[in-house]
């Protein structure tokens, strides 16, 4: 058995290549760049022919790929059969088929599968043990909180850039675990700025150019007070077609962090200690601490509260227009309290 993580891979590949490789998770980026590396190692193997095969749709037969892997090329070429398989089950005639293959490897052909994250069954399964027991498991996870600091750090550097202070954590809040997201950013940023070093204010200018009206910026104007400022900024982002989920994500999850300072300085923790057990910033600890002196516990309450229901008029479970109650909750947030009529 041999499982390798995504950060492992490369130095892996290095010692030399096994007949099978499932690559397995729901984190696009990551599983992407595994997949990658096993096929770029495998070219330089000398493996010069791929065929892909996705299971899926009525065009699929698990025979092709049993016909591909018993076929001889008269050059004696070598090969790489590349298997999708999205649902993430093979069902009953892959999986024999998959067994097969792990259990007795096709000469000159590597298999590379990727497919979902599997669940425990699905990891018990006879033929992911096949596969498992006779080659390499990559699994993917996402990445979250400090590590995905540490991560977008790594990556900034590799591109060549040089972080200034809090600059990788900006970046790594501002995509929320979208590693994709967080790849395109630190590419634009590359290209913008070269080996200098980047500041937290070049890097705010440079997302902002982004998008014309930036949720993020929608989210500091509020916690600035500049109610009208932010009352703009959210008309755009509803002119410009953003989701309302992804406007109502960025509200819940400032309000959360807010209300839980709150929590902590009517407990007795100074804010400075509140702000820094909370991980904020240096450059947003004046408008968050501005924020905070507005609110308290109990209206960052209700404000959650009115969170859920403009999910719920999101969703059609009332009649409310879900973009006007967010400009009530971005108001109330900017410190301009307005009339709400009941639910």
């Amino acid at each position: 058995m041999s499982r390798v993580r995504p950060a492992e891979l490369a130095r892996h590949l290095e010692r030399g290549l096994l007949p099978a490789y499932v690559v397995s998770g729901d984190e696009p980026l990551q599983l992407g760049e595994a997949a990658d590396a096993v096929r770029a190692a495998a070219r330089s193997a000398g493996y010069d022919n791929r065929v892909v095969f996705e299971a899926a749709g009525t065009g699929f037969g698990w025979n092709a790929v049993v016909e591909e892997a018993q076929s001889l090329s008269l050059f004696a070429e070598r090969k790489i059969i590349d298997l999708r398989i999205p649902g993430g089950s093979p069902g009953r005639e892959g999986a024999k088929v998959l067994e097969a293959l792990a259990e007795d490897p096709a000469p000159d052909t590597l298999l590379l599968v990727t497919l979902p994250k599997l669940d425990r069954r699905q990891q018990a399964s006879r033929w992911f043990k096949a596969l498992d027991g006779h080659g390499v498991v990559v699994q993917v996870w996402p990445i979250e909180g400090r590590p995905l600091v540490t991560w977008v750090a790594a990556r900034m550097k590799a591109a060549g850039l040089q972080p200034g202070p809090d600059v990788a954590e900006m970046l790594a809040a501002r995509v929320e675990g979208n590693l994709l997201a967080a790849r395109q950013e630190i590419e634009k940023l590359a290209l913008l700025h070269g080996r200098a070093r980047l500041s937290a204010e070049q890097l705010e200018a440079a997302v902002a150019d982004s998008a014309r009206y930036d949720v993020f910026g929608l989210i500091d104007a509020a916690l600035s007070g500049e109610a009208a400022r932010s009352l703009r900024m959210i008309t755009g982002l509803r002119g410009e077609g953003v989701a309302a989920p992804v406007v109502l994500w960025a509200l819940a999850r400032e309000l959360r962090l807010l209300t839980g300072i709150c929590r902590a300085t009517a407990d007795g923790t100074p804010l400075e200690r509140a702000l820094q057990t909370a991980r904020v910033w240096d450059k947003r600890k004046s408008p968050v601490s501005r924020a905070v002196q507005r609110l308290d516990v109990r209206r960052g309450q209700r404000l959650l509260e009115r969170c859920q229901r403009i999910d719920a008029a999101i969703k059609g479970a009332n009649h409310e227009d879900p973009w006007r109650l967010m400009e009530q909750v971005v108001l109330e947030l900017a410190g301009t309290p307005v009339a709400v009529g009941s639910a």
